[in-house]
């Protein structure tokens, strides 16, 4: 049986899965180079680029939604699923903040990369001030109920977190190897394993990514790990900095794969000293693309997120003052050179264009939108290939909207096989969607977007119906 993750992955990337077996492998870079979204590159490849995402950003702020929906296809809670965060009373489990992620990834064909069950911060003090037998029955029960409320919906899991010290290779000094010796990073996975059988485990941790006393730790710990059925990967979480990408860090990637293990860059920034100049720019974008390069050659790599989507929403210059800058996009949620780098690391056309502004106004790939109505919707075709396409769709409202409808017949063999941003009945030949939960509220004069793949078995031009838009 497929894992929970690669099942969803076909399922998300089933239009790049068929043609591919149509066609033969090289169509993935063919395909690769028509994306022009982050999440249309890797999709094409069969990779997740994910991003770690805020609870209140993602609530509050429809931009950062819209982005995040559109430009990546693995979410990751940034502080959310974390212990603080689920369980901050012995026994009293909140859920509102994961559960809201979960549901926006699953709303956007988004797979969720879980973070983290078992780690020495952001553990509440009453677990740090158990002991013994008290302290593992909290640590078990604590991961049975998270896996259990998300098992089937969460795709892979960060099972222990930063275990190993920074130095020499010995195992970290925390009150999880004091009270219960090491045995405890076993005994995570084995509850880990039962609770959720088919989801991936992974162990994560900082400064692995070169081939030193610290990842050889991790290696020895994933050799005994994966000898007993209990790991599926390691997360190389990637906090580097500007210039320093280790020159062994391929090599150590690939030593990982070749314990058969999957290995997954789950927390990659690259800071610098702020403010930025255009070298620095120039040379964070080189770091990017060298990275995610790395893990889009590489078959066992899993995917990469980046940790925030915006530098301002970055713990970095928190931590090391003076440095910041480290992501994919600004403030204002333009795009830096990393962000193009990184589309041309995944195979994209590098251009880092928005879906919504089609290559050319070919008018047999772009429907006049209707008009006299309380919204008008347009849809256009970013990426044809030979049997499916990828659309782009815009809904502007004429009025004061807090919900949309939208319909439309496909006139041939069209189907759409994943959309994002838009809910509703997609299937078969008239398609009957409606707004998404964060997306319907439009005042006059405003648009928002979303889109879809399709797949069609005729081999013809993909069509390009008309919308009707209606007020919700």
């Amino acid at each position: 049986m497929l894992k929970s993750r690669q099942r969803r992955r076909a399922v998300i990337a089933g239009v790049v899965t068929v043609a591919t077996a149509a066609l033969g492998i090289g169509l993935s870079t063919q395909f690769a180079s028509a994306q022009t979204t982050l999440r249309g590159a890797a999709d094409a490849i069969g990779k997740d680029i994910g991003v770690a995402v805020s609870y209140s950003q993602l609530m509050n702020n429809a931009s950062y939604r819209n982005t995040v929906a559109s430009e990546f296809n693995s979410l990751t809670a940034e502080n959310a699923m974390k212990w603080d965060a689920t369980e901050p009373s012995d026994g009293n489990y909140t859920f509102t903040q994961a559960d809201a992620i979960v549901d926006f990834a699953e709303d956007n064909g988004q797979t969720v990369h879980g973070h983290t069950f078992v780690w020495h911060s952001q553990t509440p003090s009453w677990v740090q001030n158990l002991s013994g037998t008290a302290l593992q029955t909290a640590m078990v029960d604590h991961i049975n109920t998270v896996a259990n409320r998300y098992e089937g919906r969460v795709d892979s899991w960060d099972v222990v977190n930063e275990v190993v010290s920074d130095s020499n290779g010995a195992l970290r000094d925390s009150f999880w190897l004091q009270k219960l010796g090491e045995g405890y990073i076993t005994t995570a996975f084995q509850t880990a394993r039962a609770a959720d059988p088919n989801a991936d485990l992974y162990i994560n941790d900082y400064s692995i990514e070169a081939d030193n006393a610290k990842s050889d730790r991790i290696y020895t710990i994933a050799q005994g790990l994966k000898a007993q059925n209990l790991l599926d990967g390691v997360g190389f979480q990637s906090h580097l900095i500007l210039g320093q990408v280790p020159s062994t860090m391929e090599a150590n990637l690939q030593r990982f794969v070749d314990l058969g293990l999957k290995v997954r860059i789950t927390e990659l920034d690259i800071r610098l000293q702020t403010p930025a100049d255009s070298a620095e720019l120039a040379q964070q974008a080189a770091d990017y693309q060298r990275v995610v390069e790395m893990c889009a050659e590489l078959v066992d790599c899993t995917g990469v997120t980046v940790w925030g989507l915006r530098d301002g929403d970055s713990w970095v210059p928190s931590v090391f003052p003076g440095y910041g800058a480290p992501l994919l996009f600004n403030d204002d949620l333009s795009k830096k050179p990393a962000y193009t780098s990184t589309l041309n690391a995944l195979g994209g056309d590098g251009t880092g264009n928005p879906t919504t502004t089609p290559a050319t106004t070919d008018p047999a790939t772009t429907t006049p939108p209707p008009t006299g109505s309380g919204c008008t919707a347009q849809l256009s075709v970013q990426s044809p290939w030979n049997t499916g396409a990828t659309y782009s769709a815009t809904v502007k409202a004429n009025q004061a909207l807090t919900g949309w409808k939208v319909t439309w017949t496909w006139p041939g063999s069209e189907r759409i096989s994943n959309a994002w941003s838009v809910t509703g009945t997609l299937t078969g030949a008239t398609v009957n969607g409606a707004n998404a939960a964060y997306n319907g509220t439009l005042a006059a004069g405003q648009s928002t977007t979303f889109g879809f793949n399709i797949t069609k078995n005729d081999g013809s031009t993909a069509s390009v119906p008309t919308v009707t838009c209606t007020p919700a």
